[in-house]
């Protein structure tokens, strides 16, 4: 396991010893332990050659799919499954008990205090964090600098965890992430290292990277997950009408993916989305846009942002939809270091 952060007296970032933070990284059962209820070690490699490497993953997937793969059958299936929920509790719970396992949520600054307040605390785990808006409002910069606070210790509102970002339209800049580094005091090539990234090509190469994550986030303690951005692949490898029910189905798959990995590892994910031109906006609409990926992706996503430009520099975020947060916007700008308050 990579060492995380910590501050020292002078304000400067150091590296902290992997001990230090062993008592925040379970938070899920090894899908290993199987072995110990009489599961054969044969069959659990199976499992893990099939990217299941916790017992929380396994309870995410349907007896079909896992008898899909090879050398499982029914009945060995149903042992695993049955083993798999001795050792961990899949039913009902209270309210109260909900109510403290939220405990374990992490929110992750994004660098600008109104951002944060308008967010509740920053970008939460367990959930995806959708972001749309045109081409310049924010989204990819947002990301860039969401690389850099992810790994700020926790008191200092950071994830004190590792990035995986899938960059599906080349807008990563790793220079970029070196001044936003300093800003937070930071070891720009520490963090550079922390941060596993991945260039897609396809939607189907898209999803397959998703499952190979599973195996990094079982040994090391990630807390970020970027998709930059979700839907321009199946924009691309999908395209008329005639396609259409097809892609939705391909991106109902992959967005149920990202929601299994938010749960699974106590992981944030955010992704960012394209906007489409809606002509049934009317007239009397200011700006007829709408994010692509339609239903399916709306649903996916726990809390949807609207970014939009503003003057100069600056740029606006409004709640578009969220469960818990109440509408509101908050202004904030673009800067070499990153995002940051709006100044007046």
């Amino acid at each position: 396991m990579a060492p995380s952060r910590h501050a020292d007296e002078g304000g400067q970032l150091q590296l902290m010893e992997p001990d230090r933070v062993e008592d925040e990284e379970e938070c899920f059962e090894s899908i290993d332990k199987l072995i110990s209820q009489g599961i054969n070690a044969g069959d659990v490699k199976k499992l893990q050659d099939a990217g299941i490497y916790t017992c929380n993953g396994l309870m995410m997937h349907t007896k079909k799919s896992l008898t899909g793969i090879k050398g499982l059958s029914e009945a060995k299936v149903d042992k695993i499954c049955e083993a798999a929920e001795k050792l961990l509790s899949q039913g009902f719970m209270t309210g109260s008990d909900l109510l403290l396992k939220r405990k374990s949520v992490v929110r992750i600054t994004t660098g600008s205090q109104a951002l944060d307040e308008l967010l509740g605390g920053g970008i939460e785990t367990l959930c995806i964090t959708e972001a749309f808006g045109e081409f310049r409002s924010g989204k990819t910069q947002l990301a860039h600098t969401l690389c850099v606070s992810t790994q700020l210790p926790i008191h200092m509102h950071g994830g004190n965890g590792k990035v995986a970002y899938i960059d599906t339209e080349g807008t990563f800049r790793p220079e970029r992430i070196v001044p936003i580094a300093e800003r937070f005091g930071m070891d720009a090539n520490a963090v550079l290292d922390n941060i596993i990234y991945a260039r897609a090509y396809t939607y189907e190469h898209q999803y397959n990277l998703l499952l190979g994550l599973a195996a990094k986030m079982a040994e090391e303690p990630f807390r970020l997950l970027i998709v930059d951005s979700v839907i321009a692949l199946f924009r691309v490898d999908f395209s008329g009408r005639g396609e259409l029910a097809e892609r939705q189905q391909k991106l109902a798959q992959m967005l149920s993916r990202l929601t299994k990995i938010a749960e699974e590892f106590n992981v944030a994910v955010y992704i960012t989305n394209q906007v489409i031109a809606d002509p049934g906006g009317g007239m009397f609409i200011t700006d007829p846009k709408k994010p692509a990926g339609g239903h399916v992706l709306a649903h996916a996503a726990t809390i949807r942002l609207m970014l939009r430009k503003g003057k100069g520099e600056q740029r606006v975020c409004k709640i578009f939809d969220a469960p818990n947060l109440p509408e509101g916007e908050a202004v904030f700008q673009v800067t070499s270091g990153g995002i940051m308050d709006a100044k007046d």
